[in-house]
């Protein structure tokens, strides 16, 4: 993570006392252990081509628009605070996203909820509330919260109060994380996670820096470090056509695996199938980059889950 947003994102949390979230859900049985309930932290230093979450990339928030709900009412062009809301030809809007502050004035006065506002801001004690609020429900000793995004640690004091907080309810813990943030962050948090759900994308330096925008150097050194300090830690690994699933990748992060096996390398590699995304995309104006519009085929998952059985590594396809 650049220092300057990690200097940031600390300057807003000291200011306000509270974490900017995009999302609560509730029974999810893909992202850790038993029940859980996922908390989606907006903010990402990456930027995925086929990011599944990309409302979770802006530390900002955002206006959602579902073109097929519009019904022309044309209120939220004269709500707009900013001009940042005008008419096209066909009745539809557009809206100048450089413009847009994410007030949310447009939402409130649309009759149909074709716009909406994405992120809001919350508190510790109020996101314990509704964390303690759903795992009361689950009765699994094995449930818990896991923060995924964005990604989490892109805001991290407000990260580590909630987790501190979690450990004082006796509440298990998980992070899904791109693992791209610096040593002391991963450090700072450490003691208060019970799992991690550490994301592998693209080996190769070039590749990395093409498809999401950041070096994979800082990752690897994340991942050897958390082995070290024996966390448990669940792999996964998306499964990209054309840019994750190579024979290059795979083979260049299975060789990378193997020399860290040891007593407290991870057991488990999730292999995370692509889906398009890219309505999510183009509701929030932002660009699709993504040419392949289809999933993995049966055969590519299958030839990737032998190749990581091979080193020892329980495979599991899906999160």
């Amino acid at each position: 993570m650049k220092m300057s947003e990690l200097t940031f994102s600390n300057f807003l949390y000291e200011k306000t006392k509270k974490g900017f979230i995009f999302d609560i859900q509730s029974y999810a049985i893909h992202d850790g252990p038993g029940v859980r309930t996922l908390v989606f932290l907006k903010g990402c230093p990456l930027r995925c081509w086929w990011c599944h979450n990309p409302e979770g990339q802006s530390s900002k928030p955002q206006i959602m628009y579902f073109d097929t709900l519009c019904m022309k009412s044309h209120k939220c062009v004269d709500a707009c605070p900013v001009d940042a809301i005008t008419l096209k030809e066909n009745g539809k809007i557009i809206i100048e996203r450089e413009k847009c502050t994410g007030c949310g004035l447009c939402s409130n006065v649309c009759p149909t909820s074709a716009l909406k506002v994405v992120g809001q801001w919350i508190d510790v004690e109020k996101l314990i509330e509704e964390i303690e609020k759903y795992n009361q429900l689950y009765n699994n000793p094995d449930s818990g919260v896991t923060f995924t995004g964005g990604e989490p640690l892109f805001q991290p004091e407000f990260l580590k109060e909630v987790l501190i907080e979690c450990k004082k309810h006796y509440i298990h813990t998980a992070i899904e994380t791109s693992g791209y943030a610096s040593r002391e962050v991963f450090e700072s948090i450490m003691p208060y996670v019970d799992l991690f759900l550490y994301d592998l994308k693209l080996f190769d330096e070039n590749e990395s820096l093409k498809y999401t925008g950041v070096s994979s150097q800082i990752i690897k050194e994340n991942l050897s470090f958390l082995i070290k300090k024996g966390k448990k830690i669940i792999l996964r690994f998306p499964i990209i056509p054309g840019i994750t699933d190579t024979e290059t990748n795979v083979k260049n992060w299975i060789d990378f695996l193997v020399k860290l096996k040891g007593s407290n390398f991870p057991e488990e590699i999730d292999l995370l199938p692509y889906h398009d995304v890219d309505e999510k995309f183009y509701r929030l104006g932002m660009e699709y980059k993504m040419e392949v519009h289809h999933a993995p085929s049966e055969s590519t998952l299958n030839k990737i889950k032998q190749e990581f059985e091979k080193i020892g590594l329980k495979v599991k396809i899906g999160g």
